[in-house]
């Protein structure tokens, strides 16, 4: 009984390590922000050029790093952000391309509804295709990514 107890409290205490060496030095370990870092302001910790946090396979922590900065400018339409996504994912920007997808998404989603359908998710086709180009990149299959931007650039 006192093994049991004593090989339970090494295995908490183990884990409570694992959890504390996982979060940079001096970071809030409730949001992984570094000290200093106000939440939404600026570049965050961790930061990566690769997509990630995309799909299941694809995310090895609860913190999303931080993509790549992508500048197309205020008038950027869908088809922009795709065409540089497009470039970017043969290139194997993949972090980049990540980003561009979801700027891509987000212009898409410019729409007017009617009053109290905002929660209605969008039913677009492009917003569909965007979906599948950013999931088969989170799959880390590019070559598959790249039909779908083409087939949602054809559209």
């Amino acid at each position: 009984m006192r093994y049991e107890t004593f090989a339970i409290a090494a295995a908490f205490a183990m884990s409570a390590m694992a959890a504390v060496a996982q979060t940079p030095a001096g970071a809030d370990p409730a949001s992984g922000a570094r000290p200093g870092h106000e939440v939404g302001v600026g570049d965050s910790l961790p930061l990566s050029n690769s997509a990630s946090n995309i799909v299941p396979s694809d995310t090895h922590s609860a913190i999303a790093p931080t993509l790549p900065h992508v500048k197309l400018g205020a008038d950027a339409t869908p088809h922009d952000y795709l065409s540089a996504a497009r470039a970017s994912v043969v290139a194997g920007h993949t972090g980049r391309a990540q980003q561009l997808l979801e700027m891509a998404e987000t212009r898409a989603l410019d729409r007017s509804v009617p009053q109290g359908s905002n929660n209605v998710p969008s039913d677009s086709p492009l917003i569909g295709q965007i979906r599948d180009a950013r999931h088969a990149l989170g799959g880390g299959n590019r070559t598959h990514a790249v039909q779908i931007i083409d087939l949602a650039l054809a559209g």
